[in-house]
């Protein structure tokens, strides 16, 4: 067997040498890298819990305005004087001066209140 020359040992531990280099290059970068997401896991983790946030928030406004909806169409009934009257007389009993105001009863007994 051939032993190695000096200058082939030499180019050896050349390349051993900037194999090494470029190791600890490596390590040194991806020691940064991690750092940068470790560093940037906060705002992302902010970020996406503002996103949850404006999703319930979203949801919750989309229930208000089905509640000012009905609220509103609540509003207009109540304005209407055709309507105020028939609550009045079916609800509380009112009638117009001079008329008569007759309550049936059911064989049973008690009348069975209306739905108001």
């Amino acid at each position: 067997m051939n032993a190695p020359t000096p200058a082939q040992t030499a180019d050896v531990q050349v390349a051993a040498g900037s194999s090494l280099r470029l190791n600890a290059r490596a390590v040194a970068l991806l020691l940064i890298a991690l750092a940068v997401m470790l560093l940037a896991i906060a705002p992302l983790r902010g970020y996406l819990d503002e996103r949850g946030q404006l999703a319930d928030l979203e949801k919750q406004a989309a229930v208000l305005e089905r509640q000012n909806q009905t609220l509103q169409e609540r509003i207009d009934r109540l304005s209407d004087a055709t309507f105020l009257e028939r609550i009045a007389r079916e609800c509380m009993g009112m009638v117009k001066p001079g008329e008569t105001a007759f309550v049936v009863v059911p064989a049973h007994g008690k009348p069975d209140p209306p739905d108001c």
